[in-house]
């Protein structure tokens, strides 16, 4: 996969990314596999306690066992672990709490290529170019910065657009600063020389 994004990342001329995107009106927090999770539970402190959602995208707790939890919101899944709690508990009052935030890939911000630290990034709401670009730590002295592009998906196709790393981390054009979201892909590729 890494190969055939960094052909798509230099072979064609793609239109310039519009540097206002339009943020998800009603983004909500999307559960993935390592979120920490507290699970409260109202009037039941021994039940209480943290959780990881494991690599299969389900928790376990005292009284939930193998309960998904990947894909959900943190209310939808209050709501689930109440509903489980309701076979020993009478009128659970369940609060889910993300603490350390993963998310799942489809939201997170993938960085590939000629970056400092290649990695995929939790995405925050508002989120930036210049944001991801100091939480990757920059890009390598053998980046082609112009050439870089995000890979977005809009209404269910994939679509690329070029960025200007160089413009806005070399030269500090703000304008080159576009917004991010959720599942962007951005792809560095190596300058030639």
């Amino acid at each position: 996969m890494l190969s055939s994004l960094a052909a798509l990342g230099g072979c064609a001329s793609y239109p310039e990314l519009d540097p206002r995107a339009e943020p998800p009106a009603d983004y909500t927090y999307i559960i993935g596999p390592g979120d920490s999770l507290e699970m409260f539970v109202w009037g039941n402190p021994e039940i209480t306690r943290t959780v990881t959602v494991r690599p299969d995208g389900k928790i376990s707790a005292p009284l939930v066992e193998e309960l998904p939890a990947t894909g959900k919101t943190p209310y939808q899944l209050a709501r689930d672990i109440e509903k489980e709690l309701s076979r020993y508990i009478r009128n659970p009052l369940v609060t889910v709490i993300v603490s350390n935030f993963v998310g799942p890939y489809s939201e997170q911000i993938r960085v590939v290529g000629e970056a400092a630290n290649p990695q995929a990034i939790p995405y925050r709401e508002h989120m930036t170019l210049l944001d991801l670009m100091i939480a990757v730590g920059g890009i390598t002295e053998f980046a082609a910065g112009n050439r870089a592009t995000i890979v977005r998906r809009i209404n269910g196709e994939q679509r690329q657009f070029r960025v200007r790393l160089d413009d806005l981390l070399k030269d500090g054009d703000i304008s080159a600063n576009v917004d991010l979201l959720p599942g962007d892909i951005l792809i560095i590729p190596e300058a030639f020389f």
